[in-house]
């Protein structure tokens, strides 16, 4: 069965079964596949699936919809095509559709860096190697000062049960994201949403009422 798996920068935040023979993409809740950010058009794009074969459609979008990096008004997916809006990467996987020749394309791929078995493996490099280059600096509160080393894969800051964030370090660089509480963080004055939010040298981040700042050396 065809399905999405949608991510951003890299962080996988859900996985859509095509069932239907219509499936609608947009900021609003009665989409089939909501994505709640500002860049994203209420009624985006939209998804037909005529047997093994599925369309994407942009809806006329604000910011466009875009395939593997190209601009599309409406196109056939293949096995592995990527969809884009916005910051988003909405990944088409079908399986039923992909031969043999699919799969031993997929492992060659692999052994060359394109795909997801060599990123696992080039991954926990910057674990490794990277330790100590990035911080969350207290800059108010009894705690003024202190720096907390972004030494872990996953580092949760705040007080359980007020508000909880996570700063998970990527490949890339490291995200934000809320984990719990109903007072959301803050980046830089903005609310931070459900998905994961790069962050920059210099951020600012309030949790809790107390003021961090992240910082890379």
């Amino acid at each position: 069965m065809p399905k999405m798996i949608v991510s951003i920068d890299g962080v996988v935040i859900k996985e859509v079964q095509l069932t239907k023979d219509r499936t609608s993409l947009g900021r609003r809740p009665y989409n089939d596949i909501v994505i709640d950010n500002l860049a994203v058009s209420g009624e985006h794009a939209v998804l037909q699936m005529s047997g093994n074969e599925v369309f994407v459609e942009d809806l006329n979008s604000t910011n466009g919809t875009y395939l593997n990096g190209k601009a599309l008004k409406k196109q056939q997916l293949s096995n592995g095509d990527t969809v884009e809006i916005g910051k988003y990467k909405i990944k088409y996987v079908n399986e039923a559709a992909s031969a043999s020749f699919e799969k031993t394309m997929i492992i060659k791929a692999g052994s060359a860096g394109l795909t997801a078995p060599a990123a696992s493996v080039v991954a926990p490099s910057p674990v490794e190697g990277g330790t100590g280059n990035a911080a969350i600096k207290v800059m108010s509160g009894a705690a003024a000062g202190r720096e907390v080393a972004l030494v872990k894969v996953v580092t949760t800051i705040g007080k359980p049960g007020v508000a909880v964030a996570a700063i998970t370090r990527r490949p890339h660089g490291f995200v934000v994201a809320h984990v719990e509480g109903d007072n959301r963080p803050t980046l830089n004055g903005t609310s931070i949403g459900a998905e994961p939010v790069p962050l920059k040298n210099g951020d600012l981040l309030e949790l809790a009422g107390t003021q961090m700042q992240f910082v890379q050396h």
